[in-house]
């Protein structure tokens, strides 16, 4: 029997199906710490949201560089940069994080996300135009990642020809920052990292110079008011890392799981709650990271100051005391939003209600233009990339 000494962020079950190991633990040791993740996971739903709402005892300052697991030579070539997000919104306390916020909600008001849905409601028709003549294919690669990318592209600023660059070299800072990586593989991907840096500020200050339409030309506007340089770059950033990969992963995961319940195409009427459930479900965030700021009691465990705590949202929105039959997916549940795979309190993502529109739309159109979606037969079994703090499908191969 799998024990808590065997939380094992590298094993493929920690993200493919950690549920009955996750429920053990919720029962037995709902707050215990894991050797090889070093740090103490809280695994219960009032304890996760809990901590998500007490910024002052759960600190969210330098949460997201996991960077402890540089090596040396790795940090050497980084330099500076080895601190990454220190100053991205979700990276930081009040008020840092209040100003921070305040600052990027701007390009996030619902006109604004609305004016969007059009847009990617075209691109995925326009991907289903080009591959629905082939009769199947890997549905990640070709079909939930490329609308994404575009969308995401057309509303920081990220010209159309460099949409591949970008794809390619944020997935290889996320690995570097947020998986574990052997050093020699640490070191190509610190190479890339910097060079997407490099790419990142050379677009600031092309929109500096000659601003436009788009998030990068906002945020620049605000540079020496409201924001630094660095504070720009990293927003930029990471936004980008959301819609070419988070968004996508869970649409990978959404539809996955919608086929093996039978339960495709998606009723109209229920596409939203649908979205809901996936999330809760198949979540494509695993949870977050937080540093205590003092002695923290909770059933019975001392976590000491300093220390890292992963706030397991996914064990969270697994709890049988808030989800009724929790490992059921039931498409129209009552409470499917309840689940905080999204954050919770003041770092709710910022981001939350581009990515359901997307998913949503994605839903949709795929439910209407591919009605007989169906898993491809003698296809291998569907696997997971390895993470921390996200579960994503490294393929998903269908027929139609």
């Amino acid at each position: 029997m799998i024990t808590a000494e065997d939380f094992d962020v590298s094993a493929a079950w920690h993200v493919a199906a950690p549920y009955d190991f996750l429920r053990r633990l919720r029962h037995e040791r709902p707050v215990f710490r894991s050797e090889h993740l070093g740090a103490y996971v809280i695994t219960r739903y009032e304890d996760v949201r809990a901590a998500y709402g007490d910024p002052r005892r759960f600190s969210s300052a330098g949460s997201l560089t996991i960077s402890r697991s540089l090596a040396d030579e790795t940090r050497r070539i980084l330099g500076e940069h080895g601190s990454f997000l220190s100053s991205f919104v979700a990276n930081v306390d009040p008020p840092a994080h209040t100003r921070l916020r305040r600052s990027v909600s701007r390009a996030f008001t619902p006109r604004a996300v609305g004016a969007l849905e059009q847009r990617f409601r075209d691109l995925n028709e326009e991907v289903l135009d080009r591959v629905i003549p082939r009769g199947g294919g890997d549905l990640v690669a070709e079909i939930a990642h490329i609308p994404s990318i575009k969308l995401t592209a057309r509303f920081i600023g990220v010209p159309e020809e460099d949409e591949r660059f970008v794809q390619e070299h944020v997935k290889d800072w996320f690995q570097l920052f947020l998986s574990p990586q052997p050093p020699e593989r640490q070191l190509v991907l610190a190479e890339s990292f910097l060079a997407y840096l490099d790419y990142v500020d050379k677009l600031v200050a092309a929109r500096a110079a000659e601003p436009r339409d788009d998030f990068v030309s906002l945020m620049t506007s605000l540079i020496g008011t409201e924001l630094s340089h660095r504070e720009v770059v990293e927003l930029i950033s990471t936004i980008l890392l959301g819609g070419n990969d988070t968004v996508p992963n869970q649409l990978g995961n959404s539809v996955f799981r919608l086929l093996r319940e039978g339960a495709w195409p998606v009723p109209p009427e229920l596409v939203q709650n649908a979205v809901e459930e996936c999330m809760r479900i198949d979540g494509a965030s695993l949870g977050s990271f937080r540093h205590t700021t003092v002695d923290v009691e909770m059933h019975d465990v001392i976590i000491p100051r300093g220390s890292l705590c992963l706030l397991s949202t996914d064990s969270a929105a697994h709890d049988e005391t808030v989800f009724e039959e929790p490992e059921r997916f039931v498409i129209d549940r009552r409470n499917a939003d309840a689940h905080m795979t999204l954050g919770y309190g003041i770092h709710f993502c910022v981001g939350a209600a581009l990515g359901r529109l997307q998913l949503r739309t994605a839903l949709e159109v795929l439910g209407r233009r591919l009605p007989g979606l169906r898993l491809a037969s003698g296809a291998p079994p569907a696997a997971y990339r390895t993470s921390i703090v996200g579960r994503g499908l490294t393929a998903l191969h269908v027929e139609w």
